[in-house]
């Protein structure tokens, strides 16, 4: 249970508060939020934003460099990896975003299908 609350605790990350500082979450407040759904929701949401942030950086950014790196071998036979990438695309065909290139140029408009995607993403 404390390893499962100290990834949780990474996941939904510290809360700013009025006065600037910062705190991390209780077991109540963990509790609260991750009824199974709204965990999955969550994780969604933020692979989204990742996604989207990792789209408007310079091409000559190590990370953009890295995520459009080919490697010159091919997989091994057998079932297809998972990769994350597809996971990114199959949440976008779940909320029916279809011009995803134009609207993660648009930042306003990417938080509000982030923050849309918290809510209404099933798994």
């Amino acid at each position: 249970m404390s390893f499962e609350r100290k990834v949780l605790r990474r996941i939904y990350r510290p809360t700013k508060q009025k006065d600037g500082t910062w705190r991390m979450k209780s077991n109540e407040e963990l509790n609260r939020l991750t009824g199974n759904e709204n965990t999955i929701n969550y994780i969604k949401a933020q692979r989204l934003a990742w996604f989207g942030h990792v789209h408007r950086m310079p091409d000559n950014s190590m990370v953009k460099k890295v995520y459009e790196w080919s490697p010159a071998q091919t997989r091994s036979l057998g079932r297809p990896k998972n990769r994350w990438e597809n996971d990114v695309k199959n949440d976008m065909t779940r909320m029916k975003i279809t011009n995803w290139k134009e609207c993660i140029r648009n930042w306003t408009k990417w938080k509000k299908l982030i923050e849309k995607a918290k809510t209404s993403l099933k798994s």
